[in-house]
């Protein structure tokens, strides 16, 4: 009886292997499939000119310049305002918050928010950023839109990424005679830089793929600005999405479109290869 239940577990096993392993090779085949026919077919629309100039109906050129750096900027201003709150607000719910049952409420509204289509958050960004407080259509209120969309993400995925850290780990230290703060800083933060970089990463993912929100608040300017620029009131400009909406569905263009999404691939896939990187660095400095 024994032999006959191995063995039939066995089989269990290896059903599952097959059918986990199949899964995973059929998702990787689409997943690549879809790379593959985005690079093939934007690639050959993608030149010096294209990428180093900006469009202009008069000279009759196209170019995406203006659209990467908004869509720089857009990044950079976003995750500098959302990663100390998200971080800060994870370590207050996980290591400070003594209350569990306000603590359970925060966590069911951030899932909450986290689910919430971006279409409201472009909308109620509107409202706030570009009228009440009289920001304009600008990047600066594109990203502070941006902020509130992807604050419920860093903080959960920060805040699940605490949660795993061993609690001995915190008991040692503090038995040594570490501060709190000094123990969070030291030894929590460095083994859950893993989380933390996986919150940032999902966030750059959903900024740089944000375009529905951004046409209510950022706009679609086209013209060249500098990093002080973009953080003025009142500075539109249109990120590559945005840009690749407009040449999709409004004028048509499927080849400029398609050579937006290409650089949107590759420029997703740099910034995500420099989180990665910048996480294994900081976690051999934390092991120091």
């Amino acid at each position: 009886m024994q032999d006959k239940i191995s063995t039939s577990r066995k089989l269990k096993c290896a059903i599952l292997n097959i059918l986990m392993y199949l899964s995973t090779g059929i998702i990787c085949l689409i997943l690549l499939g879809l790379m593959g026919y985005i690079l093939y077919r934007g690639l050959p629309h993608i030149s010096l000119d294209f990428l180093t100039s900006k469009s202009s109906l008069i000279r009759e050129t196209v170019g995406i310049l203006p659209n990467i750096l908004n869509t720089i900027y857009i990044i950079l201003i976003t995750l500098v305002i959302v990663l100390p709150i998200g971080v800060g607000a994870a370590i207050y719910l996980n290591e400070y918050a003594e209350n569990k049952s306000k603590v359970r409420i925060i966590e069911l509204a951030t899932e909450t928010l986290s689910g919430i289509p971006s279409i409201i958050y472009g909308l109620v960004g509107m409202l706030i950023f570009v009228q009440f407080f009289s920001l304009g259509t600008s990047l600066l209120a594109g990203s502070l839109t941006l902020v509130i969309m992807t604050l419920p993400t860093v903080i959960r995925t920060t805040q699940e990424s605490l949660k795993t850290v061993p609690q001995g780990y915190r008991e040692g230290s503090l038995a040594l005679g570490a501060g709190k703060w000094y123990m969070i800083r030291t030894v929590v933060l460095p083994s859950a830089v893993d989380g933390i970089v996986t919150g940032c990463i999902l966030s750059i993912g959903r900024i740089v793929g944000e375009s529905a929100a951004l046409l209510f608040t950022a706009g679609m300017a086209n013209e060249v600005l500098g990093i002080i620029d973009a953080i003025k009131p009142g500075n539109a400009g249109s990120s590559l999405t945005v840009a690749l909406y407009m040449y999709a569905k409004e004028r048509g263009e499927l080849e400029i479109a398609f050579a937006i999404a290409a650089i949107l691939l590759v420029l997703t896939f740099v910034i995500n290869m420099s989180a990665k990187l910048t996480a294994t660095m900081l976690k051999k400095k934390g092991a120091k």
